[in-house]
């Protein structure tokens, strides 16, 4: 039985792991080493940035909302004209202040027939309220969500759009999950930001894939991955579960000209939709997600305020996480 080109070059990112400081496992790579490329469609930033603007023309897409509801049908619709197998999980969840809502994630899978799978997720929902905004009249007001949740999800739909141009055998599975951005706001009578109240729609889904048996051999989660100035540190929870693949996404972003944007440093350990796919699932599973080390937030300057719009974001971050995404996939896929 013939080993994937993947499990190689992950046995080979293993080996690479060498040292180990303060709990953080540490990574060692000379510049000449070099990675075999398959060939590999181009990522059109200029598409997955129509995706968000499309997206936000929504409007804050907040779980249970009409604006949500139709939303969700442009993103079905999408993926249903990109090739893909449409699976809707729909429960409930109760938010911090004890509100139910209506809850959809959508998983648009591609190749649903072969059990070599990989998982690209990222959440789709708006924050309800602005509660990092510079201005405090704005705390309550919902958040357009262009950079946090549309980018993700932009990507996904480009990535899914140029597999169906040029086919690979390997499954793969697009999952948009809901209800990720209802964490404690700052101006709550209890403000105690509790872990349980982030990530309500992967932690559902997640219940879910475990009851039904779904795998993947490993999953990428795409968040806040188009703002301006974004750059990717290596999270501290991906590096914990899912090591060999987040050096190996790295070191082929450098490859292929995208080193600028996945500096290899170590950034923060995030709760984010990640951790229910590790820790309830267990599949390995890595967080793109920007590193700030100076100003308002380590996510960034629009995260959480009304800032957070299509203008702000920049194609070419886009096309940096969208393009060595696809690398690794065709990568992944050759023999």
């Amino acid at each position: 039985m013939k080993a994937n080109k993947l499990t190689c070059l992950l046995a080979t990112a293993s080996i690479l792991l060498v040292s180990s400081c303060g709990g953080h496992t540490a990574t060692s790579y000379n510049k000449a080493d070099t990675i075999a490329l398959a060939p590999c469609p181009t990522f059109v930033a200029d598409s997955a940035m129509q995706y968000i603007k499309d997206q936000c023309a929504f409007g804050p897409r907040i779980p249970g909302s009409e604006a949500s509801s139709k939303c969700a049908q442009y993103l079905i619709d999408k993926f249903i004209q990109f090739g893909a197998k449409i699976t809707l999980h729909d429960s409930k969840v109760v938010i911090f202040d004890g509100t139910r809502l209506n809850c959809r994630n959508i998983v648009a899978s591609l190749n649903p027939d072969n059990p070599n799978r990989i998982l690209i997720c990222s959440h789709w929902d708006s924050r309800p309220w602005a509660d990092n905004d510079p201005n405090p009249k704005n705390h309550k007001k919902p958040v357009l969500a262009a950079n946090d949740g549309a980018s993700g999800v932009g990507v996904m739909l480009e990535l899914c759009r140029i597999l169906q141009q040029q086919p690979i055998d390997t499954g793969i599975d697009f999952v948009c999950f809901d209800a990720e951005d209802m964490g404690t706001p700052r101006w709550a009578e209890d403000d105690t930001d509790r872990e349980d109240t982030w990530c309500l729609g992967s932690r559902n889904w997640a219940q879910w894939a475990n009851e039904h048996n779904y795998s993947a051999r490993y999953g990428i989660l795409l968040d806040m991955v188009g703002g301006r100035g974004n750059t990717f540190a290596r999270e501290q929870i991906s590096m914990q579960y899912a090591a060999p693949v987040v050096e190996l996404l790295w070191h082929l972003a450098h490859q292929i000209g995208y080193g600028h944007y996945f500096p290899m440093k170590d950034g923060g350990s995030l709760i984010d939709d990640h951790v229910n796919v590790n820790k309830i699932c267990r599949i390995p599973c890595l967080d793109i997600v920007p590193y700030y080390e100076e100003g308002p937030s380590s996510f960034g300057p629009t995260w959480h305020t009304l800032d957070d719009t299509p203008e702000n974001i920049d194609p070419n971050v886009l096309e940096a996480v969208g393009q060595t995404i696809a690398q690794l996939l065709y990568n992944d896929n050759a023999e």
